[in-house]
């Protein structure tokens, strides 16, 4: 009985399991699914953040660095002949055995603000890696957009494949009863066998295809090798033919918001702090010192206790340092930071352009796809007409299967320039959406 109850426990378990296994495989991903997982879960992000981390690991030690710092040091000599006592400083010819303790401590008053300068740049790079963090993510968006559509077009491109092929099937059938009864010649009968063959190979491609980029979506996602993906499909076309977007003010609201453009600006700032940093090396530095002392030594009759109750001794003073000639090395310095300043300002001027050259590539293919879709949307309808009265007149025998190939292969590149407008269309108006702060969404 036992062992009855541990079998059906055991089967029930691997029941449970497949069946959880099964609702994992079969679950539909949405645009907002794979976006949000790709988020959370993303290597490329999460580096990102940990730069961020780092950054905030800096910012904190450039603030420490106006602490004082405090160390201790213990030493224990011997010596012999003639030498200085440690401890009294005497003269003495003998064999000395002596021990110091000290306590020290320094605190830097003034060093050219350097310190101010260093930890407002900390602090500039600490926000500039939240932008730089931002740019990561939305590189993710975009690549997640862009594939995911890829994705519903190879589907429907093997839809597509998969009815051509069963069209061309058909005209076999019909080309073999149509051969017999010597109505036709050999070669209408190869031509048919020959398109069928070619659709066979058109799906091939068109599912490989798919694959591909299922492939590209797990691994922007993180997904396990193993693990199928389906995506949804959108439920209606979105009709984006009627576009009234004012590019420059698209152009506009993306230098405003976006992370790469808000980053740059901050490098030109790093860099402006670099040379605030720099010129403070001409400045004198000054600072606190202080420490706390004692020590012990063989020639004294005292005992060890009561030599350092005596020979405890404290000092404070102050330590100034003036730079009069370092090898043109701060000179050198304060160059470079003035030439990197200028870097960074031509690297401002390049992401701005970047941005434009974006929104402004973004704007005339949305335009063009809108055009493109209007002409497909009607060249598809007239080649899917074309192909039904061609299907019609082959049956009846008044056209050649060659002419047939040619209808179905004309109605094939129509339902291809169809899609490929479509989801053209859809990318480049979410994308001059995404450019203006919006969500994407399908």
């Amino acid at each position: 009985m036992k062992r009855f109850f541990i079998i059906i426990t055991l089967l029930t378990t691997q029941v449970i399991l497949s069946q959880e296994s099964n609702a994992e495989t079969s679950k539909l991903w949405t645009l907002e699914d794979c976006l949000q997982y790709a988020l959370e879960n993303n290597i490329t992000i999460k580096d990102a953040a940990l730069n961020y981390d780092q950054a905030a690991v800096e910012f904190s030690k450039a603030k420490s660095s106006r602490l004082p710092n405090l160390y201790g040091t213990a030493s224990e000599t011997f010596s012999n002949g003639n030498s200085i006592d440690p401890i009294t400083s005497d003269y003495v010819t003998d064999q000395i055995y002596s021990t110091n303790v000290s306590l020290n401590s320094s605190v830097t008053l003034f060093q050219g603000n350097q310190i101010n300068n260093q930890i407002a740049q900390n602090e500039l790079l600490l926000n500039q890696s939240v932008f730089l963090e931002e740019e990561t993510k939305n590189n993710i968006i975009v690549s997640i957009l862009e594939n995911y559509l890829q994705i519903l077009y190879a589907k429907e491109g093997i839809t597509i494949a998969e009815n051509n092929l069963s069209a061309s099937e058909k005209e076999v059938e019909r080309a073999k009863a149509r051969l017999d009864a010597g109505t036709i010649a050999l070669s209408d009968y190869t031509e048919a066998q020959s398109q069928a063959a070619t659709n066979k190979y058109a799906i091939i491609t068109a599912k490989n295809t798919y694959q591909q980029y299922i492939i590209a979506l797990k691994q922007l996602l993180e997904l396990n090798p193993t693990q199928d993906i389906e995506i949804e499909t959108l439920s209606n076309d979105v009709d984006y033919i009627t576009l009234e977007l004012d590019k420059i003010a698209i152009y506009n609201k993306a230098l405003g918001i976006l992370p790469e453009v808000n980053a740059s600006k901050i490098g030109v700032e790093v860099s402006e702090k670099d040379l605030d940093i720099a010129k403070g090396a001409y400045l004198p530095s000054l600072s606190l010192v202080s420490s706390l002392g004692s020590g012990y030594t063989s020639v004294n009759d005292n005992n060890f206790s009561d030599q350092f109750n005596v020979n405890f001794n404290q000092r404070v003073g102050l330590s100034l340092n003036i730079p009069i000639f370092n090898r043109n090395q701060t000179k050198a310095a304060v160059q470079s930071a003035q030439i990197n300043i200028e870097k960074a300002q031509i690297n401002q001027q390049l992401t701005e352009k970047e941005v434009y050259k974006k929104v402004e590539t973004a704007y005339q293919n949305a335009v063009s796809a809108q055009e493109q879709l209007i002409a497909a949307e009607a060249s598809q309808t007239a080649a899917e007409q074309s192909y039904k009265l061609a299907q019609k007149k082959y049956e009846l025998g008044g056209l050649s299967t060659t002419d047939l190939v040619i209808s179905q292969n004309t109605f094939t590149n129509a339902q291809q320039n169809y899609l490929q407008a479509k989801y053209l269309s859809i990318l480049y108006h979410q994308l001059l959406q995404f450019y203006q702060g919006n969500t994407i969404k399908l």
